[in-house]
C-alpha cells in the first residue's frame, strides 16, 4: 500500500518564480502573443516560465527533459494551478511555445519585457553596455543555404571558445549598469562581424534606449570605434564610452610615448592624460589610463614577447657572423643597420676582425700577399634589461575614448567607471556559457526556433540578475545581512549562493490537509519576508 504522504522539492525555484511573477514577464508574453489563460492550460507565459525555472535550476537539463525536472515539483505553486501534471510541459508543446516566440519577433518582445521589468525594478541607469558571444550548435540547419533577412544563418564564423570548426550562432546584448540586466538582445548568425552589427544595433535602437531607459552613455569594446560607427553614432544624441582599437595610428603613438610620470593619478591604481582627436571627423576625448592591475599580466606578456623576439634577435645575429664582407665599410654598415633594429637585445663586445686568403692552400711563404681581405662580426648580445620597464608600462596602459568633451559632465574618474562596467556583459555571458546551465549547446529542430530559445536564455539572465539585485537592495535597505559560504553575515551575496542556501526545502502533501513546507531556517524565513508576499506565498 503506498504512503499517502508525498514530497515534492521546492529549493530556490520560489524565488525564481517569484521575481519571474514580480516582473510580469508571463502577462507581457501573454499578452503580446494574445494567449488566453483562462482558456489554455498552458500559455507561452507558462511554456517560458517553466524553461526558465528549468535553465535556474542548475541541473544541466536539455529542453525536452523539462517534464522530468518538474516530476517531483508543486508545479501547481510554481506556474499555475491548473498546471498539476509535468505530462503538460511535453517537447510538443515547448517547441510551439517557441514558434509562438519567433512569430512575435523575438528581439521586440524581449524589448517589451525588459521595458516592464527596468520600470518595476526602478532602474535608470545612465550607462548602457554593448557586446555579444557566440554558441555552439548541433547540427547543420541552414548552414547550407543561402542565408535570409529574418531567420539566423546558422554556420562557422569567428569563434569566442576557439571552435571554429563548429556551427554557432550568435547573440548580441545591450545590458544597464545598475542592476545588470539585459536590456536588448539580438540573435545573430554565426558569421556576423561585431564592427558592422554594433553599428545596426545602433541605427535601430538606440532611440529606444534613451526614450525607455534614459541612457546617457552607450559602452562598448573596441569593434564599435571605426569611422563608420562613429558618423552613424554621430546623427543621434546618445553619448558613448569606447575603447581605441591599438590597429588605430594615432593610438599606436599615443601607447608608444606613454610617460607615467606625466599621468595624473586617479584612485585604486589608475593614472590618466588627457589627449583630443578628431578620428572620423567626430570631436572627442581621449583619456589615457595606466592600470596598476593589469602591471602583473604585462610584465608576464612583455617578458614572453621579449624572449621569444630575444631568440630571433640572437639566431639573425649568427646569421650575420656568419656573413663575409669584402671590406670592413660594408661590414661596419651591416652591422649597423642590424644594430637599429635590436628591441631585445645589445651588442656586446662587437669587433669587425679581417681574415686574409691566400690562393695556395696550406702556410703561405714570408712576403706572400694575400688574395683578398674578407671581413667578419665577431661577439656576442646580451639581454637589454632597459627595454622591458619601458615595455611593461605601455602595455599596462590602454586608452578610452567619448564624445562627451565636457570634463564637467563626464569625468575620467566616471568615464573609467562606466567602461569598467562591460563586466556586466562579460559576466552575463558566463552565466549563459555555464554548463549547469539548460544551453551549453543549442539543439532544436528549426533555426527559428533556436532565435526563441536564445531569447528565453536572456529571460532566465534577467531574472536572475534582477533577483541579486532585489535580494542585496533589501538587505542593504533594512540594514540587514545573509550568511556567505562562510557562514559570515554580508548584504551582497550571490543569486547563486542564495539558491544553494536554499536547497533541502521541501513541499509535504498529506491528504486532506494543507501542504506544509520543511526545513525553513531562520534565514529563509527573514530573507523572504523582506523580499515580501510575492516571494512568502511559495513558500507558506
Amino acid at each position: 500500500m503506498p504512503h499517502p504522504y508525498r514530497s515534492q522539492i521546492l529549493d530556490h525555484l520560489g524565488l525564481v518564480a517569484g521575481m519571474f511573477d514580480e516582473l510580469g514577464i508571463g502577462e507581457v508574453i501573454d499578452r503580446a502573443t494574445q494567449q488566453n489563460p483562462e482558456t489554455r492550460i498552458v500559455t507561452a507565459g507558462h511554456a517560458v516560465k517553466a524553461m526558465v525555472l528549468n535553465g535556474l535550476g542548475f541541473v544541466n537539463q536539455q529542453l525536452y527533459l523539462v517534464p522530468r525536472f518538474f516530476q517531483d515539483k508543486p508545479l501547481s505553486r510554481l506556474l499555475a494551478p491548473l498546471l498539476s501534471e509535468a505530462k503538460h510541459l511535453h517537447d510538443d508543446t515547448l517547441g510551439r511555445a517557441l514558434d509562438t516566440l519567433y512569430d512575435c519577433d523575438v528581439t521586440a518582445l524581449y524589448s517589451l519585457i525588459a521595458a516592464t521589468a527596468a520600470e518595476r525594478l526602478g532602474l535608470a541607469a545612465p550607462f548602457a553596455h554593448l557586446d555579444s558571444t557566440s554558441f555552439h550548435v548541433d547540427g547543420r540547419y541552414n548552414s547550407d543555404e543561402e542565408p535570409t533577412a529574418q531567420v539566423v544563418h546558422i554556420t562557422q564564423g569567428y569563434s569566442r571558445d576557439h571552435r571554429p570548426d563548429l556551427n554557432q550562432v550568435m547573440l548580441e546584448l545591450i545590458i544597464e549598469h545598475q542592476a545588470g540586466i539585459p536590456v536588448l538582445m539580438k540573435p545573430l548568425s554565426g558569421n556576423s562581424s561585431d564592427a558592422q552589427e554594433f553599428g545596426r544595433i545602433v541605427k535601430e535602437h538606440i532611440a529606444q534606449l534613451q526614450t525607455t531607459y534614459g541612457t546617457t552613455y552607450l559602452v562598448a569594446d573596441s569593434a564599435l570605434y571605426s569611422e563608420a560607427n562613429l558618423q552613424q553614432l554621430a546623427k543621434t544624441q546618445i553619448k558613448w564610452i569606447t575603447r581605441v582599437p591599438a590597429t588605430v595610428h594615432d593610438a599606436q603613438a599615443t601607447l608608444a610615448q606613454a610617460d607615467l610620470q606625466t599621468m595624473a593619478p586617479l584612485t585604486d591604481g589608475y593614472r590618466y592624460h588627457l589627449l583630443s582627436s578628431t578620428y572620423g571627423g567626430i570631436a572627442q576625448r581621449w583619456v589615457l589610463i595606466y592600470s596598476a592591475h593589469r602591471h602583473p599580466q604585462a610584465q608576464h606578456t612583455v617578458g614572453r614577447q621579449l624572449r621569444k623576439q630575444g631568440e630571433q634577435e640572437v639566431q639573425a645575429f649568427q646569421q650575420l657572423c656568419r656573413t663575409t664582407f669584402a671590406c670592413e665599410a660594408d661590414a661596419q654598415q651591416a652591422l649597423a643597420t642590424f644594430t637599429q633594429g635590436l628591441q631585445a637585445t645589445f651588442l656586446h663586445e662587437v669587433a669587425v676582425r679581417s681574415t686574409p686568403r691566400y690562393r695556395k692552400r696550406g702556410r703561405p711563404g714570408q712576403g706572400t700577399l694575400p688574395a683578398q681581405i674578407l671581413y667578419t662580426i665577431e661577439g656576442a648580445l646580451a639581454s637589454s634589461i632597459a627595454a622591458l620597464q619601458p615595455r611593461v608600462d605601455r602595455q599596462s596602459c590602454f586608452l578610452l575614448a567619448t564624445n562627451e568633451l565636457d570634463e564637467t559632465l563626464l569625468p575620467v574618474q566616471e568615464l573609467l567607471a562606466g567602461y569598467k562596467g562591460q563586466a556586466h556583459v562579460e559576466r552575463g555571458f558566463r552565466f549563459l556559457k555555464d554548463p549547469r546551465f539548460m544551453a551549453a549547446s543549442l539543439y532544436l529542430k528549426k533555426p527559428e526556433r533556436i532565435m526563441a530559445l536564445l531569447m528565453v536564455m536572456t529571460v532566465c539572465l534577467l531574472v536572475y540578475a534582477a533577483l541579486e539585485y532585489r535580494i542585496r537592495k533589501a538587505l542593504q535597505d533594512h540594514g540587514a545581512t545573509f550568511p556567505n559560504q562562510k557562514g559570515q553575515p554580508v548584504q551582497n551575496p550571490t543569486a547563486r549562493w542564495v539558491f544553494q542556501y536554499f536547497v533541502g526545502i521541501h513541499v509535504l502533501l498529506i491528504p486532506g490537509q494543507w501542504p506544509v513546507v520543511l526545513n525553513l531556517t531562520e534565514e529563509h524565513q527573514q530573507l523572504l519576508k523582506l523580499l515580501g508576499k510575492p516571494y512568502e506565498r511559495f513558500y507558506r
